[in-house]
């Protein structure tokens, strides 16, 4: 391959994964002109337009997009084989992007923060919103170094590390015509529901649970988001089953009634999650050993503080 061609490569490869030629020129420390220029060489040269623009972004064409596919991989596998293998994260000025739920944000962030400012001050912590339907094609693409979240794709391209398992627990206002008292499956199922779902779709594990007894539920509102759903339900006659994650907070107790759902309902098991290019990048092997241990801590400091506020309670 010419070396020009291979220039051309990296240029390329820093579009695709930034999406912009602006940020690709920041990424590169090219000028913008530069990488502009680049791309007229690019499309001269393999006989594609490659880049249409679409408002202030650019969309790839097929032939762009099956390109990537085949060198970015062993593109990363190049920059990798000749980059310093040695990390210091106290001199380090890296920056990651992980994408992550709201609810395991709410667990984790502020010690990751904390540690970060402790060990590494030098490295910026971006969180990108989760989505399970983007999650992973987020990874492929290298928008994301990592994420947490449920694992609900399998294949070659991706690893993973379970990091817990939350139950599910069902949530209404303390004054809400259901609360206080067993709940019956006729109940649950005749009630408007609450749910939270990233993608806007009515329909996740409980609503599996119920159709394999045949049965189903009316999911009369979504948010996605879980902070939305204290409120909501403070000030309706909806029911909401959510995860245990979700639930610590003192905030969202307040005024809300919790019990378990009249119904067995899948654990939801949170993984972190990596594409495999970053198999052996001692940045990012850093990275995913401080989230996984930091997650965890919070974790086993939640079921404890949860199991003793039950104990309180039961003694009570």
């Amino acid at each position: 391959m010419k070396n020009q061609e291979l220039t051309l490569l990296y240029v390329f490869n820093a579009i695709m994964t930034e999406g912009s030629i602006t940020r690709a020129a920041e990424r590169l420390s090219m000028t913008q002109p530069a990488v502009s220029n680049s791309v007229a060489r690019m499309r001269q040269i393999w006989n594609d337009p490659l880049f249409i623009k679409k408002g202030r972004n650019i969309e790839p064409t097929s032939y762009a997009l099956s390109l990537w596919n085949q060198v970015r991989s062993p593109m990363y596998e190049l920059s990798n084989a000749v980059r310093d293998s040695h990390f210091d994260p106290g001199e380090s000025k890296r920056e990651f992007r992980i994408a992550i739920p709201d609810a395991t944000l709410e667990l984790i962030w502020q010690s990751l923060v904390c540690e970060l400012e402790e060990c590494a001050p030098g490295i910026d912590l971006h969180a990108v919103p989760y989505a399970t339907e983007t999650a992973f094609n987020q990874l492929r693409q290298a928008h994301v170094d990592m994420a947490i979240g449920m694992l609900t794709e399998h294949d070659h391209s991706l690893r993973s590390r379970w990091l817990f398992d939350s139950h599910q627990t069902l949530a209404m206002r303390s004054d809400h015509p259901l609360a206080g008292q067993p709940l019956s499956l006729d109940d649950f199922i005749a009630a408007k529901h609450l749910m939270v779902s990233m993608a806007g779709t009515a329909r996740n594990i409980v609503d599996s649970a119920l159709s394999r007894q045949g049965l189903k539920r009316r999911v009369a509102v979504t948010v996605n988001h879980f902070p939305a759903v204290p409120k909501l339900l403070r000030t309706s006659d909806l029911i909401a089953t959510i995860p245990d994650i979700a639930t610590y907070d003192e905030d969202f107790k307040d005024g809300i009634w919790m019990t378990s759902p009249p119904l067995d309902v899948d654990r939801t098991s949170l993984y972190l999650i990596w594409h495999t290019r970053h198999d052996r990048d001692p940045s990012i092997i850093w990275m995913r050993d401080l989230v996984e241990r930091v997650t965890k801590a919070r974790w086993a400091d939640l079921n404890d503080a949860m199991a003793e506020a039950g104990q309180t309670a039961s003694s009570g």
